[in-house]
C-alpha cells in the first residue's frame, strides 16, 4: 500500500504533554513518522497501514481536542475563547472573593455562594474536565487532571456542607472558583506567549500569502500566489513580493533578500537570474518566469524544515518528559498521602486536611517542564532564521555544545569560490586556442565552482570549438571526457605531478597539453572567524583536495595551524574520524565532494550557494555567504542551550520546594493557583528573552 502523507490542524493542545497524550494514541494505531506541534496546532503522520482517516480523527477528538479543516475559515465559537471564558469567570469570582469586605450581608449566604461559584465550576468542567479526561485516555495524564481533581474537591465539599447545612467552616466556593478563574488567567497569557515563540514560523507563512500579477495573451490577471503554475509569466513591480520561485525574463531589478539570508544590501537582478519567492522588490520591474510553485519553493521548504526542526528534541529534554509523563499520578498520591496524615496522623480537621490536599495539586505544575525546552528552541531556531540561519533540527543545538574542532573546506568556504586563470602553459607547442576549447568544452559538463569560473573566464576569449561526446566528473580529482573522434581528456588535480605555481593539469591521450594556474580570493571575515573560534577555545582545522602549497596559503592568511590537503572525499572521513575522537566536531563545506564529511562531522554546517547534495548533507544552512553566521549560530545555539537549562531548573525547583510547602500547610490553595498559573509564564517570558538576548 502507498504511504500516504496526512497533515491535521489541531486545536486544544496547550502544552507538551498534550502533544504527547495524541503522539502515543497514534503511534498505537500503527502511524509512522508522527509529528505533533502543540504551538502551531500541527499533527502530520504517515498512514501507510491503510487506518481511516475518520477513525483517527474521531480517536483525536476523544481526547478532548478538535480536528479542524481550515484554520484561516475556522471561526472559534465566543463561548469557548479561553479570554472570554477567563472573563465570564472573573466576574462572577470577585464577589466570591470580597465577600469578607463588601458591606453586603447577602454574599455570605450559602445559597448565594453556590449560585455564583456553579456556572464558573461548570465552566471548569468543560474546560478543563474534558481536557483531564482526554489525557487520561491517552495515557499521558496533563495539569488539568490536577486543577479538575482540587477545584471539584473544593466544591463538592462545599456544596455537601451547604445541603447538610453544617455551616461557614464548609463553604469553600470562592476557592473552587478561584482556581478556575486564575489557571483561565494563566492559559490566557501562556497562549500569548507561546504564539509569540512561534512568530518567526508564522512569519514566513505570511510571507506566502500574496499575489501575484499573471501576464496571459499580453494582458496582466491579479491572482494569488497558491494558483502560479510553473511555466507562468509573472509581472513584478517595484515594492511587489515576488510570488514564487523563477528566472528574470527581462528587466532589471533591486532585490530585497534578508527575509532568507539576513543580509540587508540588496542582491541586483537581470536577465537569467534566479529569484526566490517572498522577496520584494526595491527598486525597478522585472518579468519572470514561475519555475518552483507551492512545497517546492526555496521559502516553503525553510517553512517545513522550521517545523520539523522545532520536532527533533534535544537530549536534555528526554529526562524532562519522562517526568512529566509520570508526574500526575505522583501529585495525586502526594495529595491523598497529605490528606490522610494530615487529618488521620496529625489530628488537624478535615477542612484542614482538605485544603492542604487541593494546595498540593494546584501548586504542581507539570506544564512548566512540558514546555521548557520547546519553547527554548523555537524562539532560538526564529531567531537564527531571522540571521539567515537554518538549523535543521532542534537537537543540533545540543550537539554543538562544547565543540571542540571547526573543520573548514577550503574552496568556497573560506575562499570565495570566484576563480581567475592566471596562466596557461602550454605543453609540446599545442596551440592555445586549442586548450581553451578544450577546457570550456569540459568544463561547461561540470557544477564545481572552478568549472564555472574557467568557462566564464574564457568564454570571451578566441578558442577552437570541441564537441564532446560524453563527460564524467571524478570527485576529488576531476573531469574525463570523450569527443566524437574518440580521443580521451582529464582535467584536473588527480595525483599527478605539477608545478607548485600550477594547480591543474589538462591531458589528451594521457599525454600532458597544458597546465593552469587557477587562484581564488580569501573571503574578508575568515581571518576575523578564525581569530574568533580561538577566542571560543575552538580549534580551527582546513581540509581540503587542493594542493599542499596552496592550502598553507590560505591557512597562513587566517590564522589556520592544522592543514590536510590533497584528501578524497574517502580521506576526509578518516580525517574527520580522527577528530571526532579527540572532541565535538563541526564540518563546513559546500562541495558534492564534502558531503560524506558534513554527514560524518557532529554537526555538518553548509553554504547556501553550496550544492544541494551539501545543503541536504548538513544539519544547518548558512543561507548568506558570510562566514561571521559561523560564530552567530555557535552563539545563539550555546544560549538556546543555557535558556532551555534554566527553564528546566526552575520547572523541577519550582515543583520540588512548593509541593511540600502545600502539603505542610504553609499554602492557601488559592496562592498555590495563582504560583501555578504563573510558573509557566516565567518558563515562557525566560524563552521570549532569546529574541533580544545580546549573544556573547
Amino acid at each position: 500500500m502507498a504511504e500516504q502523507l496526512v497533515e491535521l490542524n489541531v486545536t486544544g493542545m496547550h502544552c507538551n504533554n498534550c502533544a504527547l497524550s495524541i503522539h502515543k494514541l497514534l503511534e498505537k494505531k500503527g502511524l509512522k513518522n508522527i509529528f505533533v506541534d502543540f504551538a502551531s496546532e500541527e499533527v502530520k503522520f504517515s498512514n501507510n497501514n491503510g487506518a481511516e482517516l475518520d477513525d483517527i480523527k474521531k480517536s483525536i477528538e476523544s481526547l478532548g481536542y478538535k480536528v479542524i479543516d481550515d484554520p484561516a475559515t475556522q471561526v472559534t465559537p465566543f463561548y469557548e475563547k479561553v479570554e472570554n471564558m477567563f472573563v465570564f469567570c472573573a466576574l462572577l469570582t470577585a464577589p466570591l472573593l470580597l465577600h469578607m469586605v463588601l458591606p453586603w450581608h447577602f454574599l455570605h449566604l450559602p445559597l448565594v455562594q453556590l449560585l455564583l461559584c456553579l456556572p464558573v465550576f461548570a465552566v471548569g468542567c468543560i474546560h478543563f474536565g474534558k481536557s483531564a479526561i482526554g489525557s487520561i485516555k491517552g495515557g499521558v495524564p496533563n495539569m488539568d487532571v490536577l486543577i479538575f481533581v482540587g477545584s471539584t474537591a473544593a466544591f463538592v465539599y462545599s456544596l455537601v456542607g451547604t445541603i447538610e447545612n453544617l455551616g461557614e467552616h464548609y463553604q469553600f466556593y470562592e476557592t473552587s472558583a478561584t482556581i478556575i478563574t486564575l489557571v483561565l488567567l494563566g492559559n490566557v497569557l501562556e497562549k500569548r506567549s507561546v504564539t509569540q515563540t512561534t512568530s518567526a514560523v508564522k512569519d514566513l507563512v505570511k510571507i506566502q500569502q500574496v499575489n501575484a500579477n499573471r501576464v496571459v495573451n499580453g494582458t496582466v490577471e491579479m491572482i494569488s500566489a497558491k494558483e502560479v503554475r510553473p511555466g507562468d509569466t509573472l509581472l513584478v513591480n517595484q515594492g511587489d513580493k515576488i510570488p514564487v520561485d523563477g528566472e528574470v525574463l527581462s528587466g532589471n531589478a533591486s532585490v530585497d533578500e534578508a527575509m532568507l539570508t539576513g543580509e540587508s544590501v540588496p542582491v541586483e537582478k537581470e536577465k537569467y537570474d534566479k529569484v526566490i519567492g517572498g522577496t520584494i522588490v526595491q527598486h525597478g520591474n522585472i518579468r519572470m518566469i514561475a519555475t518552483k510553485v507551492g512545497s517546492n519553493t526555496v521559502l516553503a521548504q525553510i517553512i517545513e524544515l522550521m517545523k520539523k526542526a522545532q520536532a527533533a528534541k534535544p537530549p536534555v529534554q528526554k529526562l524532562g518528559d519522562k517526568v512529566a509523563a509520570i508526574f500526575v499520578p505522583v501529585v495525586i498520591l502526594i495529595a491523598l498521602l497529605t490528606f490522610v496524615i494530615t487529618w488521620l496522623a496529625a489530628h488537624t480537621t478535615m477542612q484542614v486536611a482538605l485544603m492542604n490536599a487541593i494546595a498540593v495539586l494546584v501548586i504542581s505544575c507539570p506544564c512548566a517542564m512540558g514546555l521548557a525546552t520547546p519553547t527554548a528552541v523555537m524562539v532560538g531556531l526564529g531567531r537564527a532564521a531571522k540571521n539567515g540561519i537554518l538549523i535543521k533540527g532542534g537537537d543540533t543545538i545540543e550537539a554543538v555544545a562544547h565543540t571542540k574542532f571547526v573543520v573548514f573546506d577550503k574552496t568556497g568556504t573560506l575562499t570565495t569560490g570566484k576563480f581567475r586563470i592566471n596562466d596557461i602553459k602550454a605543453a609540446g607547442g599545442v596551440d592555445l586556442e586549442v586548450i581553451r576549447g578544450v577546457i570550456v568544452a569540459i568544463e561547461e559538463r561540470s557544477n564545481h565552482p572552478i568549472a564555472q569560473s574557467l568557462v566564464s573566464g574564457l568564454k570571451a576569449l578566441p578558442q577552437t570549438k570541441l564537441i564532446l561526446k560524453a563527460a564524467k566528473e571524478e570527485k576529488g580529482l576531476g573531469m574525463r571526457a570523450e569527443d566524437v573522434d574518440g580521443n580521451h581528456y582529464f582535467l584536473g588535480t588527480g595525483k599527478s605531478k605539477i608545478e607548485d605555481d600550477f594547480n591543474l593539469s589538462l591531458y589528451k591521450n594521457q599525454q600532458l597539453m597544458a597546465q593552469i594556474a587557477v587562484d581564488d580570493e580569501v573571503k574578508q571575515e575568515a581571518a576575523t572567524l578564525i581569530a574568533q573560534l580561538k577566542k571560543m577555545n575552538i580549534v580551527p582545522v582546513l581540509l581540503s583536495g587542493d594542493k599542499n602549497t596552496r592550502c598553507l596559503k590560505v591557512a597562513k592568511l587566517v590564522g589556520i595551524e592544522d592543514v590536510h590537503s590533497e584528501k578524497l572525499p574517502d580521506e576526509k572521513l578518516t580525517v574527520i574520524d580522527i577528530y571526532k575522537q579527540k572532541g565535538k566536531t563541526i564540518m563546513i563545506g559546500d562541495g558534492i565532494n564534502d558531503a560524506p564529511a558534513l554527514t560524518q562531522a557532529d554537526v555538518g554546517v553548509s553554504m547556501n550557494d553550496a550544492s544541494q547534495v551539501a545543503i541536504q548533507s548538513a544539519r544547518v544552512v548558512l543561507l548568506n555567504t558570510d562566514l561571521h553566521s559561523v560564530i552567530k549560530f555557535l552563539q545563539i545555539s550555546k544560549h538556546t542551550l543555557i535558556t532551555i537549562k534554566q527553564n528546566l531548573f526552575w520547572a523541577f525547583a519550582y515543583n520540588i520546594v512548593a509541593i511540600p510547602i502545600a502539603a505542610l500547610g504553609f499554602l492557601n490553595p488559592m496562592v498555590g493557583a495563582f504560583a501555578m498559573a504563573f510558573s509557566d509564564i516565567v518558563v515562557i517570558g525566560n524563552s521570549l528573552r532569546l529574541k533580544m538576548k545580546r549573544l556573547d
